[in-house]
């Protein structure tokens, strides 16, 4: 089986499997053949490129992204290629993030950021995260991620996913509770991947049922929300929010959300941390063991 893997310092074993070759490619041009090529692992965050590529490989059988949202590379996937995602290689870098800009809103680092630089003094008492009501809206890998961070932090999570269920911590409401339970929780994170079903659902309706001076942390994609109705709502103070994905991004920078009081933005860098590395590495490893024993791959979205 041939592989093409992005990054040179990935860390294959020395001793390869036997029946595999592993090329190396950046994002750039291949400069290596690829008419052989069976087993190809896009680069993490590489642009439009590597999608391109894909269309080269005419004896491909899998497609391995490094991301877990693969809507942009789902429509490149022919038939007959299965398309694996990167579950479980970004939970816990998303996970931290989505808490730091949790408590950096919460008790109001921004602020005193800005403060530092003019040496001024201001300990007026911020809301804790400590008995806050958050509400995860999204309940797979990331989601359950955060939760796990959350309860030492003696916050009061409720769990929200596609379905309704109950497991060993009780019920997992389904996303057709969303506005009964909106107006009760003070945060709410949002961790689902983007589809047709997701696209714009933090719209003016979702978020007109969050209480006054509710905080809306989004970790998901930026186009799960609707940022005219996000703009609206927070440039009036009446909702927060914390932004590591945007709509457009990356956000142009005379936009209004820059300088909107109350809202927290990073670049996109939720899975971007030395966490993401060797959790790459090992999925990697994983799908490669798992081909050349003839098994199913794991993270299979798209056969």
């Amino acid at each position: 089986m041939r592989a093409l893997v992005p990054y040179e310092d990935w860390s294959v074993d020395p001793d390869l499997p036997a029946g595999l070759d592993v090329d190396v490619y950046d994002g750039g041009q291949p400069t290596v053949p690829v008419d052989d090529v069976e087993f190809y692992v896009l680069p993490y965050m590489a642009g439009p490129e590597p999608g391109r590529l894909i269309a080269r490989l005419p004896a491909l059988k899998v497609v391995q992204t490094l991301t877990a949202g693969v809507d942009d590379v789902r429509p490149l996937v022919p038939d007959g290629v299965t398309l694996c995602n990167a579950r479980g290689v970004h939970d816990a870098s998303t996970a931290e993030l989505a808490l730091a800009l949790l408590l950096a809103s919460q008790r109001g680092i921004p602020d005193f950021v800005r403060n530092q630089a003019s040496g001024t003094w201001d300990n007026t008492q911020r809301a804790s995260l400590a008995d806050r009501r958050v509400l995860l809206v999204g309940y797979g890998g990331v989601g359950k991620a955060i939760e796990a961070r959350l309860l030492p932090l003696e916050a009061e999570v409720t769990r929200m996913g596609s379905r309704a269920r109950e497991d060993d911590r009780g019920t997992v409401y389904g996303i057709d509770s969303l506005y009964e339970q909106l107006p009760l929780h003070e945060i709410v994170v949002v961790s689902v991947p983007l589809s047709e079903q997701t696209a714009q659902l933090v719209d003016a309706k979702f978020l007109a049922a969050m209480p006054d001076g509710a905080l809306l942390v989004n970790v998901a994609r930026g186009p799960v929300a609707d940022t005219d109705a996000l703009l609206a709502e927070t440039s009036s103070g009446r909702l927060r929010a914390a932004l590591d994905v945007t709509d457009p991004e990356p956000l142009p920078a005379g936009h209004a959300l820059w300088t909107t009081p109350g809202v927290l933005i990073t670049p996109h860098v939720g899975g971007a941390s030395s966490a993401m590395f060797p959790r790459m590495v090992r999925l990697i490893r994983k799908q490669i063991g798992l081909l050349l024993d003839g098994k199913e791959p794991v993270n299979v979205v798209l056969r």
